[in-house]
């Protein structure tokens, strides 16, 4: 019976700035959409992890939104992007998905793989519901595949694909995200909330272990051990075409609500966890940094270790606190993030009026970073 790792209060005593752990200041982020918010950056993958290549061109997917009004209203109108990236370069190739097709009124971050056959299983979160006249946090694990398209120097998915429910919180392990759940002391659906504020069922991440050929999903999760939630990184892993959910590889019980984009990838016959979170998700609020945070294991179900003794694996610098976020980890060691917001004079950029957090905002691709992993040390290299 897996038994999940504890990040806990004492890791995080071990916290503390360094140069080794500190993303640089961004200087500049060039917008790749001038009338679209880009974040939350994932590549498409071959199976066997790397990035899948078209025409000389690395395929990538991210959320987008029109750069209009709050950023932090762009949760509510998120759609997947394809982009590709060649020489450093950005190239749009437009919706991954006709409007209408996904089964949620939002479609948030994911993950993807290219199969043999030419189709790409696009695992991704469906929020809300279709249709629905205001935005509610409904949150399911959907599987769109399609056949990737290049014609002409033009790459897009096939749009007559199903999108279908595979994965959902259970009101057991996870909690359960969704109305009518019928369970005993678990809240119904919530109708109004933000960000860093709802209990999570996203992000699923793909990954397939070496050591077994199995395919898994790794999911952002929230737990119900404790009164409200406590953030968790759920665990489901596919048999027969099947995805059953697994007890949880890692808890953050009275530390942290809310573990986004989990991901692993296998360095050194070890396995290194990676996620995001934000300074105010954390136990009490402003705890610990912005940043990226890991865990490292001789197996994918562990026993997991904090790196760095902490789990920071790359912060925002101190001047600086918000400037990037959703980092992600590629097996060659480069990091992926986006430019969120450049400080605000001591406000809270997400609590900022519109004219203001807009001004700050980033939305758009930050530089990329590179990583080096030493066992369970890890350090930050600029220019990735």
């Amino acid at each position: 019976m897996l038994s999940p790792a504890r990040w806990t209060h004492r890791h995080l005593d071990l916290l503390a700035e360094a140069a080794t752990t500190t993303a640089p200041v961004i200087a500049t982020a060039a917008p790749i959409l001038p009338d679209h918010d880009l974040w939350d950056l994932w590549p498409i993958q071959d199976e066997d992890g790397s990035t899948t290549v078209i025409g000389g061109q690395e395929l990538w997917m991210a959320l987008s939104a029109p750069a209009a009004g709050h950023p932090e209203e762009r949760h509510d109108q998120a759609r997947i992007r394809l982009l590709a990236h060649r020489d450093d370069k950005w190239k749009d190739l437009g919706n991954a998905f006709t409007d209408g097709a996904a089964p949620g009124s939002r479609e948030w971050s994911g993950s993807a793989v290219r199969r043999p056959d030419g189709t790409v299983s696009v695992y991704y979160t469906a929020a809300g519901r279709r249709g629905e006249a205001r935005p509610t946090y409904r949150q399911s694990v959907i599987e769109a595949r399609a056949a990737l398209i290049a014609d002409a120097g033009r790459i897009s998915l096939r749009p007559d694909v199903e999108h279908r429910e595979i994965l959902r919180s259970d009101g057991r392990m996870y909690l359960l995200t969704e109305e009518g759940d019928g369970a005993p002391g678990l809240p119904a659906e919530e109708g109004d909330g933000a960000p860093g504020r709802i209990r999570a069922f996203r992000d699923p991440g793909w990954f397939r272990d070496p050591a077994d050929g199995r395919d898994h999903l790794l999911v952002a999760a929230s737990t119900a051990w404790e009164d409200g939630f406590t953030g968790a990184i759920a665990l489901a892993e596919q048999q027969a075409g099947t995805w059953s959910l697994l007890p949880p590889l890692l808890v953050a019980e009275g530390v942290n609500h809310e573990l986004e984009r989990p991901h692993v990838i296998v360095h050194d016959s070890r396995y290194y966890l990676f996620f995001s979170t934000q300074r105010h998700t954390f136990h009490p609020a402003g705890r610990a940094p912005t940043g990226l945070y890991g865990f490292a294991a001789p197996s994918l179900t562990g026993p997991y270790e904090p790196l760095n003794g902490s789990g920071l694996v790359i912060q925002n610098p101190a001047r600086q606190p918000d400037q990037a976020y959703a980092w992600l980890v590629l097996p060659d060691l480069r990091v992926v993030s986006f430019a969120n917001y450049r400080s605000c004079q001591g406000v809270d950029p997400r609590s900022a009026p519109a004219a203001r957090a807009r001004a700050g905002f980033g939305g758009t691709i930050a530089p990329m970073l590179k990583l080096s992993l030493d066992a369970m040390t890890t350090s930050v290299i600029p220019g990735g």
